[in-house]
């Protein structure tokens, strides 16, 4: 049983910032990938930033120069760090992760159950 909890959501307002964390649980042989992903009613949810399995990292155009992701390997945590946020931030945010768990399994993508993250005056 694999779990990932998230944490650090909350009410901001704009121009502020939050961080939100995001542990990974259970039976673990490896995690690959790990990102966050946000999505508003109606629309589908989106990649916003993710530390892919080679390393490096990605960031959505609409959170460049303003969110940080960051991970923990030893502590299987994944972090968001987001600033100067602005309404069009809100949303509800997913974090997901690539994990084997046993060796010779190939990777499955687990989630979150999801941290909302307003913006408002």
């Amino acid at each position: 049983q694999v779990q990932l909890v998230e944490s650090g959501g909350g009410l901001v307002q704009p121009g502020g910032s939050l961080r939100l964390s995001c542990v990974a649980s259970g039976s673990i042989f490896r995690i690959n990938g790990m990102g966050w992903y946000r999505q508003t009613p109606g629309k589908q949810r989106e990649l916003v930033a993710a530390v892919p399995t080679g390393g490096g990292t990605n960031y959505a155009d609409s959170v460049k120069g303003r969110f940080t992701i960051s991970r923990d390997i030893a502590k299987n945590t994944v972090y968001l760090q987001m600033n100067s946020l602005s309404s069009e931030d809100t949303a509800a945010y997913y974090c997901a992760a690539d994990i084997v768990v046993y060796f010779g399994r190939s990777p499955y993508r687990y989630w979150g159950q999801g941290t909302q993250v307003t913006v408002s005056s």
